[in-house]
């Protein structure tokens, strides 16, 4: 239950909507899929969902290729676009009836309940879909995704006009689908990534520019690892400065230091051995990282 993807390419026209992308999404993952506006995000989850053809490249989904067995892969994704569209004049438990039965699912009526209660449908479930919030329609589109059990489930922008409670409910049933299946989810919020994401791909201007576990991109895009110590007792710079691996220290006020060194050394042991030799309490002891807003403006902003 995977999705891999070699070389995958569009063109439009003279246009390189997407540049040979290569990268996997393993079941039991959810794997964050980022870029800026127009970086070829919905392009790509398109093209892997059989709704649009690579130029060239190949994507094969838990073991079909999209272009030689589409409705293979159509079978085992669940998809959620960017743009929801759903029949607003049916009923919400009428809609996921008539998908059920695209599907052909058996015992519909079992299967529509479930998907119900598992996207908190149901106080609004006997309206009509016109009759409900942006947050339930988002809803909606998750139950009809998921009504099939798909072994993929691709979500482009699913928490879209979510309030905060509806946020956190949302995200837990994704972590909680990507803990058995394979997940391949798009937001532009970057607190999602840090809270969902077990890994990420970033790709601007069709060009993949990231593919790796999130500790691991705040490191490199920081360039060194930075730890911070707060002591209760007074101690001097140039005693710190001798720690092994430390490369430079910076006084932070208030007994708190500011202790840099090379990503491939972690030197917080050295820290702890010299409070304890020196006699010194340590109140407070961090790795600092940076930011997944960070990380997303300097790989994507060219800087």
């Amino acid at each position: 239950m995977s999705v891999k993807v070699e070389g995958l390419t569009k063109l439009y026209g003279t246009q390189k909507a997407v540049n040979s992308l290569s990268f996997e999404a393993k079941k039991g993952e959810v794997l964050g899929f980022l870029g800026p506006n127009g970086a070829g995000k919905t392009t790509t989850m398109k093209m892997i969902s059989c709704f649009v053809p690579q130029t060239l490249g190949k994507a094969v989904v838990c073991g079909f290729d999209t272009s030689q067995e589409p409705l293979e892969v159509r079978k085992r994704i669940g998809y959620l676009p960017e743009h929801n569209p759903l029949y607003k004049d049916m009923y919400i438990k009428e809609y996921l009836y008539f998908i059920a039965g695209l599907h052909k699912i058996k015992n519909r009526k079992q299967r529509i309940a479930e998907m119900i209660e598992m996207t908190g449908l149901e106080r609004e479930q006997n309206k009509k879909i016109s009759q409900i919030s942006k947050g339930y329609k988002q809803r909606v589109g998750l139950a009809q995704a998921m009504i099939h059990d798909p072994e993929v489930l691709i979500l482009d922008e699913p928490t879209s006009g979510l309030d905060p409670n509806q946020l956190v409910e949302i995200r837990s049933l994704i972590k909680k689908l990507g803990a058995e299946k394979t997940v391949i989810f798009s937001t532009h919020i970057m607190q999602e990534v840090q809270a969902v994401c077990d890994r990420v791909v970033i790709i601007n201007k069709g060009n993949l520019v990231a593919n790796d576990d999130i500790d691991t991109l705040q490191s490199k895009v920081r360039g060194e690892a930075l730890v911070v110590v707060q002591f209760l007792e007074n101690t001097n710079k140039e005693q710190l400065a001798k720690i092994p691996h430390v490369k430079q220290v910076k006084s932070l006020g208030d007994r708190r230091w500011s202790l840099s060194a090379d990503l491939a050394n972690d030197i917080r042991k050295d820290l702890f051995n010299y409070a304890v030799n020196q006699k010194l309490t340590i109140i407070e002891l961090k790795k600092e990282v940076s930011s997944v807003e960070d990380v997303f403006q300097k790989l994507t902003s060219g800087k």
